[in-house]
């Protein structure tokens, strides 16, 4: 591998990890948004927001003054602020798990028993993960927990569970390498080896955030995924 991680990913899924950052208070005299559109505005201002820890919790006060509208409005969407974070939670799920398929799929057409094709995969993934987040520092506040403290514990519960779910991708990855290998070289332990890359992938997020964002998931990622996956 090489020592520019983002190297690991094609174009086009590189192009997919970032999200929409600008948010604009609807103008006077602007037409009245249409369905979905206000919701999509508050997500977004919700994740600038926590792009920019300044130590105090968000509220719904300060959400809806970084929209000019009042509370009320939210509210017209969003029942609480727990169901706010759980549409960030929702968009972190659906970008990173269609990303994921798009990786497995894109590698469909290739001969069974590849050699390192598993590997590939799983090193994709890792990439993915930690450049979406390198790109959505709000996000990555959300997938670590930091932006949910204090916040209602089914949010805690599912990013548990979405971290979960990358190491079963990422297991089921491995497993093909080891299985199509079997009678080639030393059988490979694929759920620890999943094990060993989300606990990494974690413990990025965790210092990118710790850092205030100085500290990038991507450092060194290439000669990190070597040696665990090489």
């Amino acid at each position: 591998m090489s020592d520019t991680p983002t190297t690991i990913l094609d174009e086009s899924t590189a192009q997919a990890l970032d999200i929409p950052q600008e948010i604009s208070p609807p103008a006077v005299g602007r037409k009245r948004p249409k369905p979905g559109e206000r919701r999509v505005q508050i997500l977004q201002a919700l994740a600038t927001m926590l792009e920019h820890p300044d130590g105090e919790r968000i509220t719904t006060a300060s959400l809806a003054a970084k929209l000019q509208v009042s509370e009320a409005a939210l509210y017209r969407h969003f029942a609480s602020k727990a169901q706010m974070f759980e549409g960030l939670i929702d968009f972190i799920e659906q970008s990173v798990f269609t990303l994921v398929n798009q990786i497995v799929l894109r590698d469909a057409g290739q001969s069974e028993g590849s050699h390192g094709l598993g590997l590939r995969q799983a090193a994709t993934i890792v990439a993915m993960l930690l450049q979406f987040a390198e790109k959505n520092p709000g996000m990555a506040r959300v997938m670590v927990g930091d932006a949910l403290v204090f916040e209602n514990e089914r949010l805690h519960a599912r990013m548990n569970q979405f971290f979960d779910k990358v190491e079963s991708s990422l297991k089921q990855c491995l497993r093909a390498e080891a299985v199509d290998h079997a009678d080639n070289a030393p059988k490979v332990d694929a759920a620890l080896r999943a094990s060993v890359l989300v606990s990494f992938s974690m413990g990025r997020l965790q210092r990118f955030v710790r850092s205030g964002f100085k500290r990038l998931p991507t450092e060194k990622l290439d000669a990190c995924l070597h040696l665990m996956l090489g």
